[in-house]
């Protein structure tokens, strides 16, 4: 075995397992750049692809939170526009009606006017036959009476006095 003093004279780079050890950390930097900028390139590159998925997922969300006011905005402006019609059609059914009942009333008026007014001439109609039947009967009767009491004198004396009456009461 060799003594301590001999071991200490030796220079540190004539040990082999100097060497060993060197040859494997240089060994490791080389072997391990490449792996660790592999590792950490994968790494980036699948960060980055998250990245982007999030972007995405982030405009996607916006978007559709976009597209659901929007949708909101039209349903209610759909909604809105449904009861103006509504209303509308609520109110032109009511003046429509009012109308109606209005010349319903206006025709059953006139029928009645109408009426009335057929009642009147039926009226008039049966006085003037009334009439005309007792003037048809007095003209007769009177007739009889001046036939059977009446001489030919008188008669004559008659006809000449309503013959002259004529003049005056044609003018």
């Amino acid at each position: 075995m060799p003594d301590a003093t001999t071991i200490a004279q030796e220079p540190i780079y004539a040990d082999p397992t100097f060497w060993v050890a060197l040859a494997f950390v240089v060994f490791m930097a080389f072997t391990l750049k490449p792996i660790v900028k592999a590792v950490t390139g994968g790494l980036d590159k699948r960060t980055d692809g998250i990245r982007k998925q999030l972007d995405e997922a982030e405009a996607l969300r916006v978007e559709a939170q976009k597209l659901l006011a929007d949708h909101k905005r039209k349903q209610r402006d759909a909604q809105k526009e449904a009861e103006d019609m509504l209303a509308h059609a609520k109110a032109a059914a009511e003046r429509l009606r009012s109308q109606a009942e209005q010349e319903l009333e206006q025709a059953l008026r006139r029928r009645e006017q109408l009426a009335l007014d057929k009642i009147a001439q039926a009226e008039a109609n049966a006085l003037k036959e009334v009439r005309g039947q007792a003037v048809e009967l007095a003209v007769a009767a009177t007739a009889k009476l001046l036939g059977e009491k009446l001489d030919k004198a008188t008669a004559d004396n008659l006809v000449k006095s309503a013959i002259d009456d004529l003049d005056g009461k044609l003018h």
